[in-house]
């Protein structure tokens, strides 16, 4: 079985940084694109950024330069660090994976989600 899991969320003031980190454990045989998207109470989950097996990055326009989406594919591993923090950035963040993995004699490649790490910015 796969998992991801994140870790790093937490309270912090405007201005502030936070590192977000993401591990996917179980039978896995290779790892594709990772990402990180957020949802915000009463808004649609939303891309951040994401890395390419070959760490092409691509962000969205509202990180403005402020987050850093970068992966250690020998840990299975993706991380965002974001800086500059603003009180719109509140969400609980999730991590994604497209992902080969085997089980009971099967290999499937599907898109996986982590369960979300809170992150709030106050003003």
């Amino acid at each position: 079985q796969v998992q991801l899991v994140e870790s790093g969320g937490g309270l912090v003031q405007a201005g502030g940084s936070l590192r977000l980190a993401c591990t996917a454990s179980g039978t896995i045989l290779n790892v594709n694109a990772m990402g990180w998207y957020r949802q915000a109470p009463g808004k649609q989950r939303e891309l951040v950024a994401t890395v390419s097996e070959r760490a092409s990055t691509t962000y969205a326009d509202f990180v403005q330069g402020r987050f850093t989406i970068s992966r250690d594919s020998a840990k299975k591993a993706v991380y965002l660090q974001m800086n500059s923090l603003k009180p719109e950035d509140t969400a609980v963040y999730y991590c994604n994976a497209d992902l080969v993995a085997g089980w009971n004699h099967e290999i499937t490649r599907q898109y996986y989600w982590g369960q979300g790490t809170q992150v709030t910015v106050s003003s």
